[in-house]
């Protein structure tokens, strides 16, 4: 990708890439953005085994750059040589009806690809208005990954009126927000457990594995 922006100096260059890191004037607020876009891009990147980086000079612009390996996966005996830490939920029969409540759709994409082996039925839903009523038309919902901040209702709000009438449902929250009380507000609310965006896969499929047969108390 290319920009013909304002550029961005070398001993700030190296840092892009932080999170919360913003490029912007001595004492003054240029753009708005919380600083997550290329640190969350990075972590895809790199998730995907490969790497990223950008090339930019001062009041000409930047480029970025990224190269992802590709992967040819083999079968044996009608079997992909592939291994997941999700255990027994990929066999046949036993997948999972999920719903995803999210209004970023690059992150549902993401968790769509992450899950695909594993998935029977898939929901999305883009507010917590629209999560609370999914679940009541949908009572067999496996597992919820619900994004804590969207509009009309918020995560949390969300969570709280689904546990009125579903206290099995296995619902992990998931926000690019690293708030030192997310974590207490999420389970207090009544979320199994609780994931920070760039979202790693490997976490993410052990974290489903831990509570997929754990009813809420």
């Amino acid at each position: 990708m290319k920009d013909t922006g304002i550029g961005i100096s070398g001993e700030k260059l190296v840092r892009i890439f932080n999170r919360f890191d913003l490029h912007e004037k001595e004492g003054e607020r240029q753009f708005e953005g919380a600083g997550l876009g290329l640190s969350i891009s990075k972590a895809f990147v790199e998730m995907l085994g490969g790497k990223i980086w950008a090339e930019s000079e001062e009041h000409t612009g930047s480029t970025f750059y990224f190269a992802i390996p590709y992967v040819t996966m083999k079968e044996e005996s009608g079997v992909v040589a592939y291994k997941t830490s999700l255990g027994n939920v990929q066999e046949e029969g036993n997948k999972l009806k999920i719903m995803i409540a999210e209004d970023d759709m690059a992150t549902v994409m993401l968790l769509t690809v992450m899950l695909e082996d594993y998935i029977e039925e898939l929901y999305h839903v883009a507010n917590g208005l629209e999560a609370v009523e999914m679940c009541q038309q949908h009572p067999d919902i496996d597992l919820i990954l619900m994004d804590i901040k969207m509009s009309k209702m918020d995560g949390y709000e969300a969570v709280r009126h689904i546990r009125q009438f579903n206290k099995d449902v296995v619902i992990i929250a998931q926000t690019a927000y690293v708030l030192n009380d997310d974590r207490e507000r999420s389970l207090k609310a009544g979320c199994n457990d609780y994931i920070t965006k760039p979202i790693n896969r490997d976490a993410l499929l052990e974290m489903i594995n831990k509570h997929k047969n754990k009813p809420v108390a």
